[in-house]
């Protein structure tokens, strides 16, 4: 009957064209157009090319549907047990960090600062002083010496003291806001003719105390001590008059007989006390409330006193 109904719609067919599907008139009114063309591509469809046609709503429903697989999951499968998330792509074998711990084998990114390491001069004067060629500062003074190494005055000086002056914050107007860091005055001293006085800003206080410190070895100098009346025992006092200034403070110091005790006010009486002086009398002008100021007159006063040569010093200036 297909064939009869290919004949009649479409004539003769030919096995080396590829079949159209033309509509003309029904021969069989009993049978319809589109049962007609449906017969028709069946049977003479080749087997060799499947009929192709969307799916439809029901074929949809029943196929078996494929689980989207979660974030969490993926995540999981990737980090090992990080919580099921992942950091990127290619680095899921990293896992949990596995036994290599916080800080790994730095020791940790909150533990205790290493232990100092052993000095290794990097001066001609350090080298010296390692090998034990100085035995005191003063060795180092009568030639002029450059210190660049504090670990220089920690050898020759081991009695060292130090006290934190004051750590003020000071800003900086930038594009970006204010930038705020501190900045220590420290003083050091043997109280026995060395002194010093470091400044130092950083952004962290201990690390400004830190620098301080080390700037303040680096500049110690002597202390000249002289007498008031007659040269009996240890020098006490200053040896004359003496005057030091920074910005608008004025520092004037004075010999006093012996028992009189440092007059003066905090900032200085601390760094006099440092410096091995024991009896003086001290007057100051100016905007002593700057004590940074305050405290760099004191110590220009106390460089001053090897400012100038005396008679007791006359001898070992034509030997030297």
């Amino acid at each position: 009957m297909a064939q009869g109904l290919g004949q009649g719609l479409l004539g003769p067919i030919q096995a080396d064209k590829p079949a159209q599907l033309v509509l003309c008139e029904n021969p069989n009114p009993s049978v319809s157009i589109y049962k007609t063309s449906t017969i028709f591509a069946s049977a003479f469809s080749s087997p060799a090319q499947p009929q192709l046609h969307a799916p439809r709503r029901s074929e949809l429903s029943a196929a078996p549907r494929t689980p989207i697989p979660n974030m969490a999951d993926r995540g999981g499968e990737r980090g090992g047990d990080r919580g099921g998330f992942g950091r990127g792509f290619g680095r899921g074998d990293r896992g949990g960090r596995g036994d290599r711990g916080r800080g790994g084998r730095r020791g940790g990114r909150r533990g205790g600062r290493p232990e100092e390491e052993a000095w290794v001069p990097v001066t001609k004067l350090g080298r010296l002083v390692k090998e034990g060629r100085f035995q005191k500062m003063e060795e180092i003074y009568l030639h002029s010496l450059p210190v660049k190494e504090h670990q220089i005055v920690d050898t020759l000086c081991p009695g060292l003291k130090d006290e934190v002056m004051k750590i003020t914050p000071v800003q900086k107007q930038t594009r970006a806001g204010q930038r705020t860091r501190f900045k220590a005055f420290v003083v050091v001293g043997d109280s026995n003719g060395h002194v010093g006085l470091g400044v130092k800003c950083a952004k962290e206080v201990a690390t400004a105390i830190r620098g301080a410190i080390i700037l303040a070895k680096l500049s110690v100098v002597p202390v000249r001590r002289g007498y008031w009346g007659n040269k009996i025992g240890q020098p006490h006092t200053v040896p004359c008059k003496v005057t030091g200034k920074c910005g608008s403070v004025t520092v004037r110091m004075v010999p006093a007989p012996r028992g009189s005790g440092i007059v003066a006010a905090r900032v200085p009486k601390k760094v006099l006390q440092f410096s091995g002086i024991e009896d003086v009398f001290t007057s100051s002008r100016g905007s002593t409330k700057t004590l940074g100021n305050f405290v760099k007159a004191t110590f220009d006063c106390l460089m001053k006193t090897y400012g100038f040569l005396t008679r007791t010093c006359w001898l070992l200036s034509q030997s030297s």
